[in-house]
């Protein structure tokens, strides 16, 4: 059986979304949904035949700290959603640090010479990738475990 994941990048507005290859190396920037901020409803309407269709097994979070280590307000978001996520997906969901991982995906899709506007849709979504990616890596350094 083929073990996919999905990388998360929730935003106030948008949620990033990113999905593995078969395997598990290689994390694709998928799509980025809007929200209004409130309703899990509207973003469950979009995972929920994402992971059914692709075998996903494990959801990856991204979890905004604040530079010192604390908890913001951004990662209370990630992490109510985290719950929200465990209660309607018997799946495993995994937390992962992301700090720069916006500054990461401005500065890529600035070398790419991305247009302001066109980094404004898929920003979110890229940086799911690279929260996506983060885990993956961190996954095969540990194969050995």
């Amino acid at each position: 059986m083929i073990m996919r994941c999905l990388g998360l990048d929730l935003g106030t507005k948008t949620l990033g979304i990113a999905i593995s290859d078969k395997t598990n190396q290689i994390a694709s920037f998928l799509k980025v949904v809007r929200w209004d901020g409130e309703h899990y409803d509207l973003l469950f309407k979009e995972l929920s035949p994402l992971i059914e269709e692709n075998g996903i097994t494990t959801l990856v979070l991204g979890l905004p700290k604040n530079m010192d280590n604390s908890l913001g307000f951004a990662a209370e978001r990630s992490l109510n959603f985290e719950k929200a996520l465990k209660e309607k997906y018997s799946l495993d969901v995994v937390l992962i640090d992301e700090r720069l991982s916006t500054v990461e995906a401005e500065n890529y899709l600035l070398e790419a010479d991305t247009s302001r506007k066109k980094r404004k849709k898929v920003i979110d979504g890229v940086a799911a990738s690279i929260i996506l990616d983060t885990y993956l890596r961190m996954k095969g350094n540990n194969k050995n475990e």
